[in-house]
């Protein structure tokens, strides 16, 4: 178990170890950095493989003020820092698609190309942010309810087993200002859209055919704002955290795509 000082945060992290090109991957929002676990399986030893968990999440010894992207990608870059990683791909779900692409507008030099799974530029749908706040501080407030839990978990996961294992997780979450910090992060993220034009690295886009968290028409847009977006990769019948659920389907493109940039960089 590795933690880093970083941003007044003490960061928990895996460096799961290889010479190969360096990959950092962000979790997405109430996952942490176990939602991986089959990308790592998949890419490690051949590729360097580093997990984190975020912000208000996982065993991250979070500050308990409030936070933007901007901050998570900044503690996302302190962490290759702390590594000696100077250059990597940035790779994230969700939540960590927000990280990943505003790293890339913090600092191009470090992005050797991303990959973005089930993600968008967007601010959220200004139809569901109230609900979703009320909801989270329901959460805070009262515990969280076995209707909660399941109408999140079908949201992010729709897969029964991982739902239970996901919802035992949150059950087990016991800081409601954390909880909340993340939630106001998530609510009130601002629209990038206009600035993908900025992002120049390569890019590959994963999305879910029955996401219904980011729909697919987001992640389209997404891919057409960025210069060096090479494909999107739908994952039929996937829900939003496609990697998680889909693995079969989600590496072998994410595998292909990371050994031409290794190639590339030979």
């Amino acid at each position: 178990m590795a933690f880093a000082p970083l941003n007044q945060q003490r960061i928990h992290f895996t460096d799961h170890g290889g010479d190969g090109l360096p990959l950092i991957l962000s979790h997405g929002f109430l996952m942490d950095q176990q939602m991986f676990a089959a990308q790592v399986a998949a890419l490690s030893p051949e590729l360097r493989i580093i997990t984190w968990d975020e912000r208000g999440f996982g065993l991250t010894e979070y500050d308990g003020q409030p936070f933007t992207y901007w901050d998570s990608a900044k503690d996302c870059l302190a962490l290759l820092d702390h590594l000696d990683i100077p250059q990597a791909v940035f790779g994230g779900m969700s939540q960590g698609g927000f990280i990943s692409l505003r790293a890339a507008l913090l600092a191009p030099e470090r992005v050797l190309g991303l990959v973005l799974m089930d993600t968008q530029a967007g601010p959220e749908d200004p139809s569901k942010v109230e609900g979703y706040r009320q909801m989270m501080q329901g959460w805070a407030s009262h515990g969280l309810s076995e209707d909660v839990a399941q109408f999140i978990a079908n949201i992010i996961i729709a897969e029964p087993q991982e739902n239970a294992k996901w919802i035992a997780k949150w059950q087990a979450l016991n800081d409601p200002q954390a909880l909340l910090m993340a939630t106001e992060c998530l609510l009130q993220r601002e629209d990038i859209t206009a600035r993908l034009g900025e992002i120049t690295a390569p890019a590959l886009v994963i999305h879910g055919s029955q996401d219904n968290a980011i729909p697919l028409p987001l992640a389209q847009a997404l891919c057409s704002g960025l210069s060096g977006c090479e494909a999107l990769v739908l994952i039929e019948g996937a829900a939003h955290a496609a990697n998680l659920t889909h693995a079969n389907a989600v590496n072998p493109p994410l595998l292909t795509f990371l050994r031409r940039l290794q190639a590339e960089r030979s």
